[in-house]
């Protein structure tokens, strides 16, 4: 039955009821939390563990808007907003005990109203209490609630301790239903009392302050736990070479140990230099093994089968690729090997004279040199177009799973892949899809689709821009790849889940490549988007699955290391990346978003300082020896930039802050200008800017001026804690910290009567007191 006049303004009443109800003691309105949804940028956990998140205010609405067909669903709308706080919350938390007495409240002034139809007696089937069983309260109390903030009061009050590895960092805002957090797995996943595996995006807070910085503490942690993780168990058996003959495999390692590449250098002999005997902790094999020895057991015919011969093989090129630093000339030189040797074992391999411009990779450009089919290139690119921007499954039978060399490989499995610029720097890719090729030049090749992942020295970006160590960024790059340019398994996290955690196996090991994700890379525009949304850049099949990369969790947040821009630290660096201007327009952009209100995020926006010039930078680049490359000119019909795709926006400049700024740049320092790093041990003394995690230094002391004191507790207010805490203690009260109970009146203790008091006693008694 249709909401009726009569019943809409009997929920109405009901309403404000609810939103006029306060504390017995404070006034404090108990509704303030539950007038508006919680933030989904601040609170995305939460979305996860609600399934129907509800407010007040969004009752009120629908019920203007004569959305309710029935008045019981007015009820249960608001039913279950309080549901939804009782859930999430811990048990004797304040947003807790709010929400039960509205609950309360929300019955008694439904029944007292006769047009109104009687309550279910059971909670709505959509609330979460029916999805997952209620944490026991043993269970709840392993979880740190964050600081409770009041709308009324700007006061903190303290949350109960508890032990440090669920602490969340909340950042207050305007209208939030989750002040006190305990967290709670999804009802999809397993539940596991270690296991992290939230993949929304997760508030910046979390991530920065005191607990975050980099030091000898935090890299203690770091080795503790990766010390303690399982080791990796080798190759499988899976995906090797079939029907090498013996004389076969002699040919291939002479061909390899004799290569020269096009300028005329020996690739083997990075391989030959790799000791024979070495102590790599993180390798599943301790037996000595070099290129000479298994020529030497190849011509005595020791492989019985082609699988013992490639399996050897790989655990070389594996031992060579732990031994030698990603980025290095030998490391590149035992990639491009490998990747000549994949070939010659392929079922299609090359014929002598070996020669090739791509390093024997099967795609002819990699990051920052290919450009996408499926749009123009950027401005000064001339590469060739391969990728795209979405997944083709054209001509393609799709798989669950591919084998290669030992490896199996998943959709959402990490590669490294052969890069044809420069094989020093194997591609970072992410597997969308494994497939089959139905094409007919390509008939039956098993290959995996990839979402490329650019490394810094493939971007363009300003001088003063910082990035974390082993920092990649996703782009909108899609590519196809055969087996063959496979080197091997790697990882990749997210920032937050980087900070919290290492990954589990099968997922990453000790030893395997590990990179952090925190951006994407607008290639076209030149601009750097920070990933607000984390489900996003993952496979769709993975996006609400318990198993995709939980983690072994650290005592504490450990964030990476930051580097400043690696043609900075390598000015002789060749790659397609290069330091770059500010590009034209952000100047008037940025004062723009400066001048706009804010929001409601209870965040005021600090004004950033203007890019330095171009003249500054070209000096700047020029003494460095690193590239220069110009901004991206604009139309003369035009004032802003080029329009973005619709889930990218232009990442505004930040300020930079930094010394060398403050002194005028590189080129007013000139030749003459030496700067050290603070030592970790120095440096984790000081505050560190939010932004940046760099020490805070100021040109001048403090401004001579009277701060208003902070407010502080009267003597008689702690008086009353005090009693509070005693008469909880001998059970007269619940809770000590009950900030809207009241403490109950102090007992005096009986004084015996005086002799006064004790002689008209008597007199009464005996009648003879008038």
């Amino acid at each position: 039955m249709p909401v009726n006049a009569a019943q809409k303004t009997a929920i109405n009443e009901v309403v404000n009821a609810l939103t006029g109800a306060t504390s017995r003691r404070t006034k404090r309105r108990l509704a303030d939390m539950f007038l508006d949804l919680v933030d989904r940028d601040s609170w995305p956990e939460y979305y996860e563990v609600i399934p129907q998140p509800r407010c007040i205010n969004g009752v009120k609405a629908n019920l203007s808007q004569n959305k309710y067909k029935n008045a019981l669903d007015a009820f249960q709308d608001l039913n279950l907003v309080f549901l939804n706080a009782l859930y999430y919350n811990q048990e004797g938390s304040q947003i807790a005990k709010d929400a039960a007495t509205l609950k309360g409240i929300l019955e008694n002034e439904w029944r007292a109203r006769s047009v109104l139809p009687p309550p279910p007696p059971s909670p709505a089937t959509s609330a979460p209490q029916d999805a997952q069983p209620k944490k026991e309260p043993k269970e709840r109390a392993a979880a740190t609630p964050a600081p409770v903030r009041s709308h009324s009061s700007a006061k903190l009050q303290p949350a109960p301790a508890a032990p440090p590895r669920a602490h969340v960092n909340a950042t207050p805002s305007t209208s939030s239903q989750v002040k006190e957090v305990v967290k709670q797995k999804s009802p999809e996943r397993s539940a596991s009392p270690d296991m992290d595996v939230d993949i929304g995006g997760t508030p910046e807070p979390e991530l920065t302050g005191h607990d975050a910085a980099r030091d000898g503490e935090s890299e203690e942690i770091v080795r503790q736990l990766e010390k303690s993780l399982p080791r990796w168990e080798g190759f499988d058996d899976v995906g090797w070479a079939e029907d090498i003959t013996p004389d076969r495999m002699l040919e291939i390692v002479v061909t390899l140990s004799k290569y020269r590449d096009e300028h005329g250098n020996k690739l083997a002999a990075s391989l030959e230099a790799v000791p024979e005997e070495t102590s790599i902790p993180e390798l599943s094999f301790t037996s000595p093994l070099s290129l000479q020895l298994i020529e030497s057991r190849a011509r005595m015919k020791y492989y019985e089968t082609s699988q013992a011969f490639d399996k050897e093989m790989a655990q070389l090129f594996l031992k060579a690729r732990r031994w030698y630093e990603i980025g290095t000339e030998p490391y590149g030189n035992v990639v491009a090997l490998q990747r000549f040797y994949q070939a010659l074992t392929s079922p299609n391999p090359p014929a002598a004279p070996y020669v090739s411009n791509t390093k024997f990779a099967a795609l002819p450009a990699g990051p920052g040199t290919a450009t996408s089919l499926s749009a123009p290139p950027p401005e000064g690119m001339t590469g060739p177009a391969l990728t795209t921007i979405r997944l083709s499954l054209r001509d393609k039978k799709l798989l669950d799973e591919v084998h290669y060399k030992g490896w199996t490989i998943r959709i959402a499995d990490w590669l490294h892949l052969s890069n044809p610029d420069d094989p020093s720097r194997p591609i970072v890719g992410h597997v969308f899809k494994c497939f089959v090729s139905e094409e007919p030049q390509r008939k039956g090749q098993l290959g995996v689709s990839v979402c490329w992942y650019f490394r810094p020295e493939q971007t363009l970006h300003p001088a003063d821009r910082q990035f974390f160590e082993n920092e990649v960024f996703k782009s909108s790059h899609f590519a196809d790849h055969p087996l063959e340019d496979i080197l091997e398994k790697v990882a990749c996290q997210f920032t937050v889940r980087h900070a919290r955690g290492r990954p589990r196996p099968p997922f990453w090991y000790p030893g395997w490549p590990l990179y952090v994700c925190d951006s994407r890379y607008n290639d076209r525009e030149r601009a750097f988007v920070k990933i607000k949304n984390w489900n996003s850049c993952i496979p769709e099949e993975f996006r609400k699955k318990a198993e995709f990369m939980p983690i072994y969790p650290f005592e504490r947040a450990v964030m990476p290391r930051r580097v400043p821009s690696p043609f900075l630290t390598n000015p002789k660096l060749k790659a397609p990346g290069a330091i770059i201007d500010a590009v034209p327009g952000e100047k008037e952009k940025e004062k723009a978003e400066s001048e706009k209100p804010d929001s409601g995020s209870g965040r005021s926006k600090r004004p950033k300082r203007a890019a330095v010039t171009k003249a500054e930078d070209q000096r700047a680049a020029a003494k460095a020896g690193v590239p220069y490359v110009p901004p991206i000119p604009l139309s003369s019909t035009s004032t802003q930039q080029p329009a973005l795709a619709p889930y990218m926006q232009v990442a505004a400049p930040r300020e930079d802050r930094s010394i060398v700024a403050a002194a005028g740049g590189l080129a007013a320092l000139g030749s003459s200008a030496i700067m050290e790093e603070l030592p970790a041990e120095t440096a984790r003394h000081f505050d560190r800017d939010p932004e940046t995690n760099e020490v805070l230094w100021f040109g001048a002391p403090p401004v001579d001026i009277v701060h208003t004191p902070p407010p502080q507790y009267s003597l008689k207010y702690l008086a009353f804690l005090a009693r509070k805490r005693k008469a909880a203690l001998q059970g007269d009260q619940a809770h000590p910290m009950d900030v809207d109970g009241e403490a109950p009146a102090p007992k005096r203790r009986k004084m015996p009567p005086t002799a006064t008091e004790t002689l008209e006693a008597l007199l009464k008694e005996h009648g003879l007191w008038n």
